[in-house]
């Protein structure tokens, strides 16, 4: 049975030329949900769109410009967006990722940060106005990561981008979660995409409490409905290494030096 936060509803899902946003899609289609898929790679956005029976909106999701043209195509072929999908997102991360040159830093600013707040902008006022009318409001799911709550290895500017992101979406949800807007935030470890596939020694290390389908990820965000819940796990374990960080931040620290330096050693074999 379709599930009623979704039925009936419109969708727009960004970066779902493939991966967890591809899965995201073509489980809100499933749900009943009318979709909008939105991808910078047109071919691979019009590839979704044909499959699970969506409506392709290619384009940048990241650029200020646009955002606002997703969201009119998107309001003006759904009648309204009742649910975004925040979904897009890069890493540019290399070997010595401290020394990241300042345009893939702003890149990865812009796409995994800026993208969520400028359609939060453009979505939120709606919303709430539609929830003070009476109306339903809206759902912003942001697809973080794991290492917005634990930090990846390796990875200066991704690790950075995606705790901002987690705290850009919990900001949303304390001034907003009371006025009509259900904000979510999908915080997955490995998962079996190509981000995962060039990750190079770091593959192992993300896959260790196993790589999930996109398909699963899509599972967790469904079944995390039932409650509500803000943080959607699908890798449970990441609960309890979250909870190991904020009881005793040193010892965590700690630890995750000594996985740098197995990680340093499997890059220089």
């Amino acid at each position: 049975m379709a599930h009623p936060a979704l039925a009936g509803r419109g969708a727009v899902v960004t970066g779902a030329g493939g991966g967890i946003g591809a899965a995201l899609a073509a489980r809100l289609v499933a749900e009943g949900a009318r979709v909008v898929v939105n991808d910078v790679d047109a071919d691979a956005c019009a590839r979704t769109a044909e499959a699970i029976g969506a409506t392709p909106v290619p384009g940048d999701c990241a650029s200020a410009e646009g955002v606002a043209a997703l969201v009119a195509a998107a309001t003006e072929s759904l009648g309204r967006i009742d649910v975004y999908c925040a979904n897009a997102g890069i890493d540019r991360t290399r070997a010595d990722s401290l020394q990241l040159e300042d345009a893939e830093w702003t890149r990865m600013f812009e796409v995994n940060v800026r993208a969520h707040v400028r359609a939060a902008q453009l979505l939120v006022p709606g919303w709430v106005a539609d929830h003070e009318a009476g109306g339903p409001g809206g759902r912003f799911v942001v697809t973080a990561s794991a290492a917005g709550l634990l930090t990846m290895i390796g990875a200066a500017a991704y690790s950075t981008t995606k705790h901002a992101a987690v705290g850009f979406a919990e900001w949303l949800s304390i001034t907003y979660g009371g006025r009509g807007v259900a904000v979510q935030a999908i915080c997955p470890q490995g998962v079996q995409t190509a981000m995962l596939e060039q990750a190079g020694p770091l593959k192992d290390l993300l896959s260790h409490d196993e790589a999930l389908t996109p398909e699963a990820v899509a599972d967790a965000w469904v079944a995390a409905l039932e409650e509500d819940r803000f943080l959607v796990l699908p890798h449970p374990e990441v609960a309890g290494y979250y909870a190991a960080r904020a009881a005793d931040t040193d010892r965590w620290l700690a630890g995750m030096r000594r996985l740098q330096t197995k990680v340093d050693g499997l890059a220089g074999a």
